[in-house]
């Protein structure tokens, strides 16, 4: 009992602000970008170190990482004012890129408040695909590496969110259920969060990295892309839609809506992936 209570309370324990100088405020949920990065890069370069992967330099990849991580911030942001709040944005286009809000001419700096998976994810095959004609090696090639390694990466990106107290689940009367102080109201909710590190990080990457045993091309991203896809759009559903949109097409989210379009995504990348390899075969 005491357990229970002590996990239905916790969103209330936590502190989104990781350290505060100041005014300036540096948060857990940023900070959790840098950590997946960290893994990102860690488990790329021990395979490299081990020539397990040879098709890059580590001083390639690391470029390539500098790519991907630009082309992440700017993606996210910008997926986030058009596919969830653009009409806002319309009207204060100051804020999509700058780390303030302006209220009645008041700044105050929030960091840059809002981003987009998917829009993360299309700013980062952007940066693969500009980086494999750098290199003259095939999309996939290098996404295929990238995306062995993503899932875990997420994983804390996802816990970030959890402790920010954000993007939290639909209510339910199951003991699972926590309270989260920035829903505004004492009615317990799912911790979509939690189930989005655990099955959309954990267990993708194991997937990922288990049933991939001959290194066949477009598999890793075609999995990754498909897999994600089809897990958020069943979480979706313990997930609280966005206030200012709700629903938006046969009761689904802009979250589930998105999810499809990555689902169709991730078979076009087999198809294309098993007809390569066909065609080098013959």
């Amino acid at each position: 009992m005491d357990f229970i209570v002590w996990w239905q309370t916790l969103p209330s324990k936590m502190d989104p602000i990781l350290l505060s100088i100041g005014s300036f405020s540096i948060y857990w949920y940023s900070t959790m970008y840098l950590v997946a990065f960290g893994v990102v890069y860690l488990l790329c370069r021990k395979k490299i170190n081990n020539n397990e992967y040879t098709k890059l330099t580590l001083l390639e990849f690391e470029d390539l990482l500098s790519w991907c991580f630009i082309a992440l911030i700017i993606g996210a942001r910008l997926g986030y004012v058009l596919f969830y709040n653009f009409e806002y944005y319309i009207d204060n286009p100051l804020e999509i890129l700058l780390p303030f809000s302006i209220k009645n001419g008041v700044w105050k700096f929030t960091g840059i408040a809002g981003m987009s998976y998917h829009g993360g994810v299309i700013g980062v095959v952007t940066a693969i695909w500009l980086f494999s004609r750098k290199v003259n090696l095939h999309l996939f090639e290098l996404a295929d590496f990238l995306t062995a390694a993503i899932p875990l990466g997420y994983f804390f990106g996802r816990i970030g969110n959890f402790i920010n107290g954000e993007l939290y689940g639909r209510t339910t009367e199951a003991s699972i259920g926590m309270y989260f102080p920035n829903a505004g109201d004492q009615i317990l909710r799912h911790p979509s969060q939690l189930y989005e590190a655990l099955f959309e990080g954990i267990i993708l990457y194991y997937v990922i990295n288990s049933f991939n045993k001959h290194n066949q091309l477009g598999f890793n991203s075609g999995a990754y892309v498909f897999g994600y896809g089809f897990v958020r759009f069943f979480i979706e559903y313990f997930r609280e839609p966005d206030a200012h949109l709700g629903f938006i097409l046969f009761n689904l989210s802009m979250g589930q809506l998105l999810c499809v379009a990555m689902m169709l995504g991730g078979i076009y990348i087999w198809y294309i992936g098993n007809k390569e390899v066909a065609k080098a075969q013959t």
